[in-house]
């Protein structure tokens, strides 16, 4: 009985936690131990620091930079667009022309058939036995045999014609196809243009106002000063008549002088990426519009008109040669003498006189 006794109130056993009860308890302690960690602010990732100024005007500079390369593939894509919807539209003329002509034939080819058929009812033999004038008819089945034969040339022409213009629809098919290509292309550089600048303007409204005007200045200055010079409205107080040649004397001949001339008479108009003047420009655009006004044709881009003529050293530059600059070969400016250029330099900035050695050297052509 003792014992029974002592068994009764010994304490019963302990067990750990199983099942729902343990994982209720774990969660509850880590979520404890959570709000610990939160409340006293230890193991909390730090906070990125901003960017300093001198950051945000590194990273402006080659959103800009980019934004030019990617203009220079805008360019050329609307170029090659430009090109292959001219072909569209030529093949479609040619398709139109032909199927016009086909349909001609085919009319000659059914009156003489309905002729045909009126006229052949009867067996030439019985024809000729019921004819009042044999030789009359013997005539005008001679005819008929040149008629047939004229029908056979017929048919042979039609089916060429029908050739030919599957053919010329297989060609505006393949032409279409390309065109297609061509504008996706230039909505993929189109794109990349407007994110970069949209990029660039979102950086610049981190600055302070103080900021900000040093940055434009330290751009300006590397791109041959402000928006339009004293230097420059003095050039262009003394050329009140902008259709004369300026520095012609310096120049190799007269297109070259006419092309310095054109650039003279746009310094001030804006930069806008894509243009081609007359009343804005981008850097490209603008040195195929000086020389177009020389009479000479450019290609459109940066990366095409580096081979629109002959190479020249820094050492051999002359009024009119192009200048071009980075790698990329993407900036182009108008060389006018004594180590100086016009050119477009980027949004914001116009149509200025610049320094050749402010920007990376990559090379010159002579045009004419």
């Amino acid at each position: 009985m003792a014992a029974h006794r002592k068994s009764a109130h010994r304490k019963p056993k302990q067990r750990p936690f199983t099942g729902p009860a343990a994982r209720t308890a774990a969660t509850l302690a880590l979520a404890g131990a959570a709000t610990a960690t939160s409340a006293t602010g230890a193991g909390a990732a730090p906070a990125e620091p901003a960017p300093t100024a001198a950051q945000v005007r590194a990273k402006v500079d080659r959103l800009y930079h980019d934004a030019e390369v990617a203009t220079e593939k805008y360019n050329g894509a609307k170029e090659k667009e430009a090109a292959a919807t001219k072909a569209v539209d030529t093949l479609a003329d040619e398709a139109a022309r032909r199927t016009d002509r086909l349909n001609t034939a085919r009319h000659a080819l059914g009156s003489m058939a309905t002729a045909q058929y009126r006229t052949g009812a009867l067996d030439p033999a019985v024809q000729l036995a019921l004819s009042s004038d044999p030789d009359s008819y013997l005539e005008r089945a001679a005819h008929l045999d040149r008629a047939g034969d004229r029908q056979a040339s017929l048919l042979s022409g039609i089916r060429r014609q029908l050739s030919g213009i599957a053919r010329v629809k297989a060609r505006a098919d393949q032409e279409t196809e390309a065109l297609a290509a061509r504008r996706a292309e230039l909505n993929q550089h189109r794109t990349a243009i407007q994110t970069k600048l949209a990029d660039a303007r979102k950086l610049l409204a981190t600055l302070t106002a103080a900021e900000r005007a040093a940055y434009e200045r330290s751009a300006d200055a590397a791109h041959g000063g402000g928006p339009a010079t004293s230097a420059d409205r003095a050039a262009e107080g003394a050329h009140a008549d902008r259709s004369a040649p300026r520095s012609s004397a310096a120049a190799p001949n007269s297109r070259a002088a006419r092309a310095v001339s054109f650039a003279h008479g746009a310094i001030g108009k804006p930069y806008v990426w894509g243009a081609t003047g007359p009343n804005a420009f981008d850097c490209s655009g603008l040195t195929q519009a000086a020389w177009k006004a020389a009479g000479v044709s450019l290609p459109r881009t940066t990366y095409t008109q580096i081979n629109a003529g002959q190479r020249v050293s820094r050492s051999e530059l002359a009024p009119g040669d192009l200048v071009f600059f980075y790698s990329g070969i993407s900036h182009v400016g108008l060389y006018i003498g004594g180590g100086q250029m016009i050119h477009a330099p980027r949004p914001g900035a116009p149509v200025r006189i610049a320094p050749v050695d402010h920007m990376p050297f990559a090379g010159a052509t002579r045009v004419a």
